[in-house]
């Protein structure tokens, strides 16, 4: 048993249509036909989202997005039409808010791994592969790979995990084509996400896209290149050999899995309120992410 340990109510706003609820964003259709994608300061882990909120988290998620869309323009177009509020709607949604293109959405996860962890690394371990990848002997948890790979992953509901895919069921998927296309897009902005990140000391280990199209132009969609979709990691303590430092919700899976959570994992009960350090300590890394990155100050 997994999801929402407590579903919000979509809030109703004259002129928009409620779509969707998803783990951290609330999706309408206006009008006009274009979507209106509204981030919330929700967070998940281990398959629940939970009943406590990190402030900003939404912001963060939202700006540091339209910054990366800017640095990848001219390798992809993206969605974003405005980002203006709509009339009506709350003013706490004002710079956690996207007016966008209404897309035709590519069914996969494109994920891009320029180092070994996670579900990854797991596979690694079993068969010296990653999503059917061939990778040479003796990786360890954190090393950086020969060159960047494409690992696509089927699209999970609430309270389900992703599953990894090889390049070949995308391309019965979605056509031979589309599967070229999906790859070549996710790799060419892996790299200058990745070269752009190590140039202000953080690595960028891997990352997720999501791809639609406009008529017959390739177009990434909802976020890109934050703590949520990538795991970014302070260059200067990178050590291969275990797991990193990272700039995302780390403190919040170390406390749900410590003793003082008093949750277990393996049951079916859903996890506990957040303490306040916790809840502290996550929103500081996703302000220091956007500030490092960006070289802006957080206000």
């Amino acid at each position: 048993m997994s999801g929402f340990v407590e579903k919000p109510e979509p809030i109703q706003v004259p002129g928009l249509v409620h779509l969707h609820t998803g783990k951290v964003r609330e999706l309408y259709r206006n009008e006009a036909g274009d979507l209106v994608m509204v981030a919330s300061d929700r967070i998940s882990a281990y398959d629940w989202v939970l009943p406590t909120e990190i402030p900003d988290k939404g912001r963060v998620l939202t700006q540091l997005s339209l910054w990366w869309f800017d640095q990848l323009a001219d390798l992809v177009p993206h969605h974003v039409l405005s980002t203006e509020l709509p009339a009506g709607a709350p003013a706490d949604w004002e710079g956690r808010t996207l007016v966008c293109k209404s897309l035709r959405m590519a069914p996969v996860e494109c994920v891009a791994r320029g180092y070994l962890t996670g579900s990854g690394l797991a596979e690694y371990q079993e068969s010296r592969t990653v999503c059917g990848l061939a990778l040479p002997e003796g990786l360890v948890d954190g090393s950086e790979l020969p060159g960047p790979i494409f690992t696509p992953a089927t699209k999970a509901a609430v309270g389900e995990h992703d599953e990894n895919v090889s390049y070949e069921e995308v391309a019965r998927q979605v056509g031979a084509d589309t599967a070229a296309q999906l790859r070549q897009a996710t790799l060419a902005a892996y790299t200058r996400a990745r070269d752009i990140a190590r140039e202000r000391g953080i690595i960028l280990a891997d990352t997720k896209f999501e791809f639609g199209f406009d008529g017959d132009t390739l177009v990434v969609a909802d976020e890109v290149l934050t703590p949520d979709s990538s795991r970014f990691w302070p260059a200067e303590q990178w050590e291969p050999g275990h797991a990193q430092p990272s700039y995302d919700k780390q403190y919040v899976r170390d406390w749900l899995t410590s003793a003082g959570s008093g949750w277990d994992r393996a049951s079916e009960q859903p996890p506990p309120a957040l303490p306040q350090h916790v809840v502290d300590a996550t929103r500081a890394k996703y302000v220091e992410a956007y500030e490092r990155l960006t070289g802006l100050g957080w206000s």
